[in-house]
């Protein structure tokens, strides 16, 4: 998918999507101003017990009190815990719309390589979503709700004597102050924690994908020490991160009750002087106690809080870098006919050519061997008319309507692929073939899988086509596993099928059965691209392209191009395969 960060509707997409629970967000608001007015009942039945109560001896008036004070507790209690789950619900709504595109641009990014902006790394998409949506499930969003009140709170205290106020105020200063100094200090180790984390992941995940072949080359040992370290780095970072801000959160902390006592102290003295009542030196202490609370939070939070700005600052990026697809005009069923015009593809990330400038065309019911050497652009040929890789010029049509024209699952279900290394995802041997659609047709999927001759193979399987695989869970040789792939391929009637090596970890038998398979693609008006190495993949083929560092050295007939370039080399074995299969040419 082509990056296009100037489109204004990717732009804010990000902030569409939690707009569009801009009614929760709107009732979470006045959730909000109701709960922090609530948060007067406090000093307020401080202020009425003291001044009036102890005064009279009015046990009524204090059960009167009282039982008003419960009931606005509880509301104040259903209040707090509604706005909380209202914003857990624009956390899981922005995951909900947001989900499928994270993943796909993930997916997309596996493909395309890394982006050019350093700022974006497209793996992190669904994790940075993640995050995002566990921030505003959480306590972080409540300390912007809860922040305007602060000057309220503070100015309330004027309302019993005006050195409350301006102690309160220059509490108030100093707590937001340790705000800023905390936000300003952790910052950047906060983002090195992050960034250090991510590395150690990646490394992980990378380790679990080669776990056989690490330990068949005895590098167990290494890469775990690797792992270890940049796990211990990510570790101390956060160690370190962790400390710097919970000394500001617990110096808030200390400075809040610090402030508590020094408003009561003075009330204290304030009382004696007979400036105010002792109800009111009680009622300012707890009003402090309020009005810093959400600065408070704020302090304890800033983690939640920098690493949701960070998610949402990458996740923003990422969805502008890479845009939604647009509609497309749904075309009709092709009818297997190739183009292909000065193809020329490249690496995504990379600047060197794979394939240059190849130009042929292959018509419904024929077949065509691609061969050479290891590194010939083989394997990129593949991936281009598979629509993994885009071109880097010329095109590829299909019916004449080249490749961008379709949507990419519509012409997906019109192309059978056969990568060289098979993978299969976590479900059954059946939802593999069906390509993980949803209801399995099975009359589909015993079709692809008899078309593949791999019908006999899988009802060998411990429990035939419902036989789980993939994530460990069942062992498949190299053999199965490629006659599953080939039978994902032909999932579905593709018009063309792509074949990178098929036969590449088949034995005698398999070869002939994949033989057979083309030959009857070819009956049935299919195209078929062999990328071939070994002599018997490319013997139902009727042309042959010979490709050289990704340059086209010549292209025709199979047996003319067999006798000006001579054979792939093969085991004598392969040869005789090749001589059986095509009838001793």
């Amino acid at each position: 998918m082509a990056a296009n960060s100037n489109r204004p509707e990717t732009t804010h997409e990000l902030s569409k999507a939690i707009a569009a629970s801009r009614g929760l967000l709107a009732a979470v608001a006045i959730f909000s101003v109701f709960a922090n007015l609530l948060m007067l009942t406090g000093p307020l039945f401080m202020l009425q017990v003291y001044d009036r109560v102890l005064a009279s001896g009015s046990i009524e008036t204090l059960t009167a009190l009282f039982l008003l004070v419960t009931g606005l507790f509880l509301i104040f209690g259903l209040l707090d815990f509604a706005r909380g789950r209202l914003m857990g619900r624009v956390g899981a709504r922005a995951q909900t719309l947001l989900g499928r595109r994270a993943d796909g641009i993930a997916m997309t990014g596996a493909i395309s390589g890394p982006s050019p902006d350093p700022n974006i790394d497209v793996r992190t998409a669904p994790r940075d979503l993640t995050a995002l949506q566990k921030g505003l499930a959480g306590g972080a969003p409540f300390v912007f709700f809860d922040m305007p009140w602060v000057p309220i709170f503070l100015a309330a205290m004027f309302v019993f004597h005006p050195w409350l106020g301006i102690l309160g105020c220059v509490g108030g200063l100093v707590m937001v102050a340790v705000t800023a100094l905390n936000q300003w200090r952790t910052r950047a180790a906060l983002n090195d924690a992050q960034s250090l984390d991510h590395h150690a992941t990646r490394l992980s995940d990378a380790a679990q994908q080669d776990a056989g072949v690490i330990k068949a080359l005895g590098m167990k040992e290494a890469i775990l020490a690797r792992l270890g370290a940049a796990r211990q780095d990510a570790l101390a970072a956060g160690t370190a991160a962790s400390d710097r801000s919970g000394a500001y959160t617990s110096a808030s902390k200390s400075l809040r009750f610090y402030l508590q006592s020094a408003i009561l102290a003075l009330g204290a003295a304030l009382a004696i002087a007979g400036d105010i009542t002792p109800g009111a030196m009680i009622a300012a202490s707890i009003l402090m106690g309020r009005a810093l609370a959400p600065v408070e939070q704020g302090i304890a939070q800033w983690p939640t809080i920098q690493h949701c700005l960070t998610a949402w600052r990458r996740l923003k990026a990422t969805l502008a870098e890479f845009p939604a697809e647009p509609e497309k005009t749904e075309l009709p069923a092709p009818q297997s006919r190739l183009e292909v015009r000065n193809l020329t593809v490249a690496a995504p990330g990379s600047d060197a050519l794979a394939v240059i400038g190849l130009t042929f065309d292959l018509a419904p019911g024929e077949s065509m061997g691609v061969i050479g050497r290891s590194a010939s652009g083989k394997s990129s040929l593949a991936r281009a008319l598979a629509n993994i890789w885009e071109p880097a010029a010329g095109s590829v049509r299909l019916d004449s309507a080249t490749y961008d024209q379709w949507p990419a699952d519509a012409l997906g279900a019109h192309i059978g692929y056969l990568p060289q290394d098979v993978t299969l995802m976590s479900g059954t041997v059946a939802e593999n073939i069906a390509r993980m659609q949803h209801p399995v047709d099975a009359r589909g999927v015993i079709a692809a899988a008899k078309a593949a001759r791999a019908h006999e193979v899988i009802l060998r399987l411990p429990q035939g086509y419902e036989t789980p695989v993939g994530d460990g869970s069942s062992t498949l040789s190299g053999g199965q596993r490629q006659r599953i792939g080939l039978a994902r391929a032909l999932f579905g009637d593709p018009a063309l099928v792509i074949l990178d090596e098929p036969n590449a970890h088949l034995d005698s038998d398999g070869e002939t059965a994949l033989i057979e398979t083309i030959t009857e693609l070819k009956q049935r008006g299919k195209a078929v691209v062999v990328m071939a190495h070994r002599p018997n993949g490319i013997a139902a083929c009727d042309t042959l392209l010979v490709l050289d560092k990704g340059r086209q050295r010549g292209w025709g007939p199979r047996d003319e191009i067999l006798q000006q370039f001579g054979k792939p080399r093969a085991p004598v074995e392969d040869n005789d395969a090749l001589r059986r299969a095509t009838g001793g040419s």
